[in-house]
């Protein structure tokens, strides 16, 4: 699955160049031009990474990180701004932000930043003892404490629901059948029925998804099985 970006700025130039490049790397790229509609943008909408000027029109940048973070909000941000002094890079790292580049740049380095941010917040699970953390959307998972979090607020996750959340982590993107779910969450010995994964993927759903009737990251593959996207 792509990596979704969203790009705020308000010079039609760089928004040109930072999209088409960015496209053309394989992100799918969302822009938006002045501070109230990157607020709502990034309050409603699914990115992995929001790439944010300081100056816009209606606003600016350290107040839409600040206002994101107090939201709950830790999709990692890459300040983007002509401002080069010490105290302003302070500044937007202190409110939250995760990277901050100083313009004119390069693209190559922005690229490169860009793709350091993904790896921190996207930490690869391996398939079994795993000590890391994994964040999708606004759910950040540890592993190692056994422990969901949603918008800076624990989630209360049975032991069944955690090892179900798990594997659907460690082979996300893959269609997983229910008898497959069964046979890897439950045990070749539990003898539950595919009605028992369905039961618990409606309560991850319940508990996880902003919409469970409409989910984003635990989809239904018609016919086959379950699909964790994130």
């Amino acid at each position: 699955m792509p990596y979704h970006l969203l790009v705020v700025e308000d010079e039609p130039g760089l928004v040109m160049t930072l999209t088409d490049r960015l496209a053309a790397e394989g992100y799918e790229v969302a822009e938006a031009g002045d501070a109230p509609t990157a607020l709502q943008a990034a309050t409603t909408g699914r990115f992995d990474a929001i790439l944010l000027d300081v100056m816009l029109p209606g606003g600016n940048g350290f107040d839409i990180c600040r206002t994101l973070r107090q939201r709950g909000i830790h999709t990692p941000i890459l300040m983007l701004t002509a401002r080069g002094q010490i105290v302003d890079r302070v500044v937007g790292l202190k409110l939250g932000a995760d990277d901050y580049l100083v313009k004119p740049f390069e693209m190559a380095e922005l690229l490169a930043r860009v793709e350091a941010l993904l790896r921190r917040s996207h930490v690869q699970v391996p398939s079994s003892g795993s000590s890391e953390t994994y964040r999708f959307g606004d759910v950040a998972v540890d592993f190692r404490r056994a422990e969901v979090i949603k918008n800076g607020q624990p989630l209360e996750l049975s032991a069944r629901e955690f090892k179900l959340l798990r594997y659907f982590v460690e082979h996300r993107g893959a269609t997983l059948s229910r008898d497959e779910l069964l046979n890897e969450v439950w045990g070749y010995n539990a003898m539950p029925s595919t009605r028992t994964v369905d039961v618990h993927v409606a309560w991850l759903r319940q508990k996880l998804e902003d919409n469970p009737r409409h989910p984003q990251y635990i989809q239904t593959v018609h016919g086959l099985g379950y699909k964790f996207v994130g």
